[in-house]
């Protein structure tokens, strides 16, 4: 059971996470800056935005382990990247503090970042066991 929960939702959630802060923190973070600089507004990165990113891409693991329960990788893949990905940018979008430059970039990363996240139980179950 614990060696479930890790290869399930542990691994997967620090993936998720280091995937999320790579994009954001390293190399995009100029476009969230000029974003909130035109709104006139500082973009900060504080110690509680890192702890929320990572609530999030826990979440976000867990959510990834209970659909795929129900459905097969390419299903999986796109429910989770519709519930997660799209609905954020929309929220984003709709609060004017999505950069849209970012999304050129974000799409296909954030894809990639659902597919291996499902890939690392699938490949570590099956060495396993």
């Amino acid at each position: 059971m614990k060696l479930k929960l890790l290869f399930t939702i542990i691994l997967p959630g620090l993936w998720i996470t280091f995937s999320e802060f790579l994009r954001n923190e390293i190399l995009f973070k100029y476009l969230w800056i000029e974003q909130y600089k035109n709104l006139n507004l500082v973009f900060e990165t504080l110690p509680l935005n890192g702890v929320l990113w990572m609530v999030w891409s826990f979440g976000l693991a867990f959510i990834i382990s209970e659909i795929r329960e129900k459905f097969n990788t390419p299903q999986t893949l796109v429910l989770v990247w519709i519930i997660s990905f799209p609905m954020m940018w929309i929220t984003l979008y709709n609060l004017q503090v999505l950069p849209l430059a970012l999304l050129f970039f974000a799409v296909p990363l954030s894809i990639i970042e659902i597919y291996i996240a499902l890939l690392i139980p699938e490949k570590l179950l099956k060495a396993k066991y």
